[in-house]
């Protein structure tokens, strides 16, 4: 499920994997490590770090479970726009990009895969299917960067997720 709000001129992007019925151990082990990715991803979210910073832990924590990451699709930035720059990639050398500052908005996406990374997208200009017709997960949040901790904006208010 991927959703996407525009308040008040503003942008929010989320988006989650979400199981339905019954499913097999490695759909729940694909899901768990997708989400817990942009969780690693996001403790480098901060002030002075550089975007590939936040992709490079994603990557790690992703490969070190044995899955491997869409390299198509990429996060963004968030705000005025649903799609702006930078991009985020989730994969990448640690210490190359934008650096982030206070007020910037990210949506960062990790796009999880069984697989291989290799996806095709189907002819109707929307859905994407991997290549080898393994599982794949998404899990998505738009962020804010602060003088302190990353925010996550798309959160519910009382930090529950959707």
């Amino acid at each position: 499920m991927d959703v996407g709000a525009c308040i008040h001129g503003f942008h929010g992007d989320c988006a989650a994997t979400i199981p339905c019925g019954e499913v097999s151990e490695e759909a729940r082990k694909l899901i768990e490590v997708t989400r817990q990715s942009f969780y690693e991803g996001i403790k480098f979210a901060r002030k002075g770090n550089r975007i590939s910073d936040i992709s490079h832990a994603i990557q790690t924590y992703v490969e070190a479970h044995g899955f491997s990451l869409v390299r198509d699709y990429v996060g963004h930035g968030v705000g005025a726009k649903l799609h702006e720059d930078p991009e985020v990639p989730n994969f990448g050398q640690p210490g190359h990009g934008v650096r982030l500052l206070p007020g910037m908005t990210l949506a960062i996406e990790p796009m999880v895969n069984v697989g291989t990374y290799a996806v095709k997208c189907l002819s109707d200009g929307w859905t994407v299917k991997t290549k080898d017709g393994k599982l794949s997960a998404h899990y998505e949040n738009s962020v804010a960067i602060t003088e302190g901790e990353p925010y996550i904006l798309t959160l519910l208010e009382n930090g529950e997720e959707w």
